[in-house]
């Protein structure tokens, strides 16, 4: 059976019982498919397993962001008991803030590219609040998504730099029936802009140009944010009303053009 945790003090006194193999997956909740994979990785890999709730203040650069994202905790402890995780930590602002934010993680290349360069702060306020729950779950293991890929790269140089030895597993992104990356935002599109946002994953992994992707997404009624190609992969940020949405791809090394 699930347990539900809402304070760090009674986290930290259970946690030295559990052992060291756990597995665990950070999260700002209103859980989906995706999501669901990663319990499953974790399940599957662990002796134990963790999911984090908490939506996180500090990552978005948009206040209105925050306001309007999703919260679901009745539908997503249901999810996790369904999931069989065994524990949920659903922590509150004062607890990991007792600073109120005054000392953060920031890094200084990577995160100024991409979402960075359009989302200014997000990366040090995700890096921060990742610090203090990878301290707090001293977890073998933690799961993240591939659609993050991103982030994923600067949560594993984080636990590098700062030599905390959890394994960071990037699991595949997972989508629906016509592409589109599973993703928390997706509840926000009106059902006219869910049909429309076919077309970014059809026009996202075609075999074109950057530059005419970005056309074409902008031809469709998309506000585009980005299409650019780093380091093997292809990525992208759109966004339909005040819904923003992002994908990334791996690139063939022998052709250049989208691989599956």
């Amino acid at each position: 059976m699930t347990q539900v945790i809402k304070t760090l003090a009674e986290w930290q006194a259970l946690r030295a019982s559990l052992g060291e193999n756990l597995g665990f997956v950070p999260t700002m909740g209103n859980l989906h498919e995706g999501h669901c994979s990663l319990l499953q990785r974790a399940r599957e890999e662990s002796a134990v397993t963790l999911l984090s709730i908490f939506v996180n203040p500090t990552q978005f650069n948009n206040a209105d962001d925050y306001v309007h994202y999703p919260r679901t905790l009745a539908a997503d402890l249901a999810l996790a008991e369904q999931a069989q995780v065994d524990y949920v930590l659903v922590p509150r602002y004062a607890d990991l803030y007792p600073d109120d934010y005054a000392y953060q993680v920031n890094e200084v290349e990577f995160s100024e590219q991409l979402e960075g360069a359009f989302r200014p702060g997000h990366f040090t306020g995700m890096l921060t609040i990742v610090l203090k729950l990878l301290q707090l779950a001293r977890a073998q293991r933690i799961y993240l998504g591939e659609k993050d890929f991103q982030q994923a790269v600067l949560i594993r140089g984080l636990a590098q730099a700062f030599f905390i030895p959890t394994t960071v597993v990037v699991c595949p992104t997972l989508r629906n029936a016509f592409g589109l990356p599973h993703s928390s935002r997706n509840a926000r599109l009106t059902p006219e802009q869910y049909q429309q946002a076919r077309d970014f994953p059809a026009l996202f992994h075609a075999d074109l140009p950057c530059a005419e992707i970005k056309k074409r997404l902008e031809e469709k009624g998309f506000a585009v944010d980005y299409v650019e190609e780093h380091e093997g992969r292809r990525f992208a940020a759109v966004r339909l009303g005040e819904v923003r949405l992002i994908d990334n791809i791996l690139f063939s090394a022998s052709t250049g053009a989208p691989t599956s």
